[in-house]
């Protein structure tokens, strides 16, 4: 029952951002779905099971776009440097945005399980490491067709190094704004928002930067 399941899930994930997991009760999370709870059972089993489901459907869906990212744009060869930093840009500013979205997500990414969340051990959520090594392997197949080949081990330290920076935003965020900073000209979110996709940009390009080639270096310098 593809729909049901879509709706248990719908329904589990709104109920966790209402409240902690251990005060969700199975019995709410299906009649928010619109069905029995015999059906919640029969498609995860357990709570376990559910929120095993769940952390599983969310990181997905994280990668899924990650792709997506990745496989907007792309240049010729002569901008493949250029154009390369920038997908993967694109894709690390869309992790740090579904890691502040999602909690599922963030605890995936960063490994830290806070008390709102299902256990670790009940969510046999994926290590951190996995998802580092999956955004780079999905970075790697997106821009390795058009980089010259005997550049394809550098492509690969690349992408690795630039998983692993974004990882390090996710897990340490950029200071917020400071306490004087003019009052009513960017509200303190946004502008932390702001802080954050810049920090990750800067790493991301600096190490597209460290390829030979044209001027991506100079131009994370700039930016």
């Amino acid at each position: 029952m593809p729909a049901a399941r879509e709706s248990l899930l719908d329904a589990a994930y709104t109920a966790l951002t209402a409240r902690p997991w251990s005060d969700i009760r199975m019995v709410e999370v299906a009649a928010a779905a619109g069905v029995s709870r015999q059906t919640l059972y029969n498609e995860f089993g357990s709570k376990d099971g559910l929120a095993r489901a769940l952390v599983r459907r969310e990181t997905d869906n994280y990668l899924a776009g990650v792709a997506r990212v990745l496989a907007r744009g792309g240049g010729g060869r002569s901008t493949t440097r250029r154009d390369g930093a920038a997908r993967v840009v694109a894709a690390a500013a869309w992790t740090l945005r579904t890691a502040r979205a999602n909690p599922l997500v963030r605890a995936a990414l960063t490994g830290c399980w806070g008390d709102r969340l299902p256990a670790p051990a009940a969510a046999a959520e994926p290590a951190p490491g996995e998802l580092v090594g999956r955004f780079c392997a999905q970075a790697v197949a997106a821009l390795e067709p058009d980089w010259p080949a005997d550049e394809l081990p550098a492509l690969g330290s690349a992408c690795e190094t630039a998983a692993r920076l974004t990882l390090s935003c996710v897990v340490a965020p950029p200071a917020p704004v400071p306490p004087g900073a003019p009052p009513g000209r960017v509200p303190a979110q946004r502008a932390r928002r702001d802080q954050e996709a810049e920090a990750v940009s800067r790493l991301v390009r600096g190490a597209f930067g460290r390829l030979a080639g044209d001027g991506t270096q100079g131009a994370a310098g700039r930016g």
